[in-house]
């Protein structure tokens, strides 16, 4: 049985150019260092993952030079693959298809801005790219997805796509149907890119506060990385 791959699409940390939607209420140089700390620990969860024996762990990244840093991100026995040009569509689509071409049997991309994304959505989704040619999603918070899972690519789920708005989901689902492709949704979460995103990601690392939407029993990861920037932030404010 070949292992499904299970990526997170990410652009390797620096600092003015990473997690920049973060900014306000963090200053560049932090969100650079929380984007760190997300890769660390939705990494850990997919190391985890791996560790079934049916999933090989992956990233896909960009831009090329920064596999040295990345690397110093992730555990060991991570798949690297280059993320190619254009937007965001053109890049999911190519990283489908490059690790479909490496001989993995299907592939969930995920993306790098949650952190406390549960194993258990990872699982589900990994077991539903199994059933055969769909597409697999979970639904984001802010109206996207948080992963996307294929067994074979698709061109049309990511063509011409209004990426960072509400309608991301919904279109995607429009996007199969005109193609006759079934979709498998599982669990949906959250992304961490802007102000109010960010507050909710305080209240689940600080508090132990289960977002409204999350299915029942649904509990995050626990993102030690994460978890500790967010205090030390909050720390520094009370003090300041």
């Amino acid at each position: 049985m070949k292992p499904i791959a299970v990526a997170i699409i990410c652009k390797t940390p620096m600092p003015g150019k990473s997690k920049t939607r973060l900014s306000p209420p963090l200053e560049p140089e932090e969100c650079a260092a929380i984007s760190s700390c997300f890769i660390r620990d939705l990494a850990r969860t997919i190391r985890e993952l791996a560790d079934d024996g049916d999933v090989a762990a992956a990233a896909v990244y960009t831009p090329f030079g920064t596999e040295p840093a990345l690397r110093r991100l992730l555990p060991d026995g991570f798949h690297f693959t280059l993320q190619g040009d254009g937007d965001l569509g053109a890049r999911l689509l190519k990283g489908t298809a490059d690790l479909i071409d490496a001989g993995f049997g299907g592939a969930i991309l995920v993306n790098s801005d949650s952190p406390t994304l549960p194993k258990s959505i990872l699982r589900a989704a990994v077991d539903a790219v199994r059933e055969g040619d769909n597409v697999v999603l979970s639904p984001a918070f802010d109206g996207g997805y948080t992963l996307i899972g294929l067994s074979r690519p698709h061109a049309r789920l990511f063509d011409n796509m209004p990426w960072s708005t509400p309608q991301v989901y919904e279109l995607t689902l429009e996007r199969a149907r005109e193609i006759g492709l079934p979709v498998v949704n599982v669990p949906g979460w959250y992304d961490v890119d802007d102000a109010v995103s960010y507050a909710m990601l305080e209240g689940e690392v600080l508090r132990g506060a289960t977002p409204s939407f999350a299915a029942a029993g649904l509990k995050g990861a626990a993102a030690p990385a994460t978890a500790r920037f967010v205090r030390d932030r909050q720390s520094a404010l009370l003090r300041a």
